[in-house]
């Protein structure tokens, strides 16, 4: 551990009932129903979540539709004080916020704590919304003393469904820039880890928005569907698998709603012969066991280039061999646990599946035990050589610590390989040849792309990219899109007689 473990806050091992936040009150929900959060290091319950009724997520979209005259009329450089002061607040809870990440969710601290300031640099863009939102004009730009502008304006309730994987940073990719352009907003977290929102949401009531700006809803499908169905929502955010993310963006759009859906993925990254393993190494591993595999962005799959492969190979099997599995509140550890039992069980099914298609397992992480934690949902490293190109651990998402390596003659066979998948979320490239990283991002059909990056994750400024079954929509989360998704644009011709 740190030298400072005596000056981490202190975090909860219980945080019983989470509660909604409506209208600017922390709400206890009335549902009877109810889901178990746990703890997936030491499969422990540590809260549980309500799954909240149609009826309470009508009373936050009541909310947040009445606010939203008053709030859209109020001046942009207003309307980002209190994002101002919620940035100040989170820096002073930040550690507090990744300690509590990491228990519920398994990653390590340190990943925690990236995630953290991820989320932070989302408020950090959100404050920049004076200038972001500015309109465009032209003099007698139609004809002669006919001028021509448009301006950008606000449309009213705007929602988010959230993935698990990531408990505090996806939301800001959306609720921020939508409250800054003057609109209002509605966070359906992940039911699986709901505890880092709760907290959150108890941080965001100091900073002072008005009562019904932004509001949480905790749930499952009832509460989804609730979002989707109402026509005062005008927009859906939604992180997630590519089956969910296609059913969303299909209901909503049926309901007339903007919709942005970042589904699944499956990244390969691109090893060249000329590249320098010594330096990309650490981040190619990194890559592809970072977050325990469960990241969007996450390398899976490696595209060996070359006829010499063996050393290179052998690298990344030595290398994955080295990682520290544990608790992530251990800074020693380097991965954790799986997020949930469902989880742990699909992971160990596919490596089941990947050995019996022949494939050649080098490193096999099933059965990994962690002193101590006897009953999390552990899965070690795992590293599979000579993979079928066909095969399913090649071919479909796994998320979790699994590395399929394939071994291909050239750069063309390794572009073919990857733009025949049929995910487009990231991939990379590791290479010191700028023809080589030249032509594979002219040519590889991905939304993110890495030249020796292996985690091409855009800063809250450029919009997270998504090509086929990664994504469904139009205009994608964060940047100059976000503004173009959470506003609309009003042509004004201006003649004065």
């Amino acid at each position: 551990m740190s030298d400072n473990t005596n000056l981490l806050p202190v975090v909860k091992e219980q945080y019983g009932r989470v509660r909604n936040y409506i209208d600017g009150e922390l709400v206890d929900s009335s549902s009877t129903r109810n889901g178990e959060v746990i703890n997936p290091a030491t499969a422990e319950v540590i809260a549980t979540v309500p799954l909240s009724t149609k009826a309470e997520v009508t009373a936050a979209v009541d909310a947040a539709q009445d606010i939203f005259p008053e709030w859209r009329e109020t001046p942009p450089n207003i309307r980002v004080q209190p994002i101002y002061r919620l940035k100040a607040l989170f820096e002073k809870h930040y550690e507090e916020l990744a300690r509590i990440v990491t228990q519920e969710h398994g990653k390590v601290i340190d990943e925690a704590r990236g995630s953290v300031r991820r989320m932070v640099d989302n408020l950090e863009f959100a404050c920049g919304i004076p200038s972001l939102m500015m309109g465009e004009n032209l003099e007698d730009g139609a004809a002669p003393g006919i001028d021509e502008e448009f301006i950008r304006q606000p449309l009213g309730v705007f929602a988010a469904v959230a993935p698990f994987n990531f408990p505090a940073m996806v939301p800001f990719w959306f609720w921020p820039s939508a409250v800054a352009c003057g609109n209002t907003f509605v966070v359906k977290p992940s039911e699986q880890v709901p505890v880092t929102q709760d907290r959150i949401f108890e941080i965001i009531d100091e900073a002072g928005f008005p009562p019904g700006v932004i509001n949480m809803v905790h749930g499952d499908k009832e509460a989804v569907d609730g979002l989707l169905d109402d026509g005062r929502v005008q927009g859906i955010s939604f992180v997630g698998s590519t089956p969910i993310a296609r059913y969303i963006y299909e209901r909503a759009a049926q309901n007339g709603k903007r919709v942005q859906c970042q589904g699944g993925a499956k990244n390969f990254l691109t090893i060249m012969p000329d590249a320098n393993m010594g330096a990309c190494l650490p981040n190619i591993v990194s890559s592809c066991l970072g977050n325990t595999g469960q990241r969007c962005l996450a390398g899976a799959a490696l595209v060996v280039v070359g006829d010499d492969a063996d050393a290179t190979v052998d690298q990344v099997v030595a290398a994955a061999r080295e990682v520290r599995v544990g608790y992530g509140l251990d800074e020693s550890v380097q991965m954790g646990p799986l997020a949930a039992k469902r989880h742990y069980d699909r992971v160990v099914s596919m490596i089941d599946a990947g050995a019996a298609e022949d494939n050649n397992l080098r490193l096999d992480g099933r059965g990994i035990r962690v002193e101590g934690y006897d009953k999390g949902y552990f899965v070690g490293p795992t590293v599979f050589d000579h993979c079928d190109p066909e095969s399913s651990i090649v071919r479909e998402e796994i998320f979790g610590p699994v590395i399929s390596i394939v071994r291909v003659p050239d750069l063309d066979a390794a572009i073919d390989l990857i733009n025949s998948s049929r995910y487009g979320n990231a991939s990379s490239i590791y290479t010191t040849s700028g023809k080589a990283a030249r032509e594979y991002r002219y040519r590889v059909l991905g939304g993110n792309i890495g030249i020796n990056i292996g985690v091409p994750a855009p800063m809250a400024y450029f919009p997270f990219g998504g090509y086929k079954d990664s994504f469904f929509g139009d205009l994608h989360g964060q940047g100059k899109d976000a503004i173009n998704f959470f506003t609309d644009r009003k042509v004004v011709i201006t003649r004065w007689l």
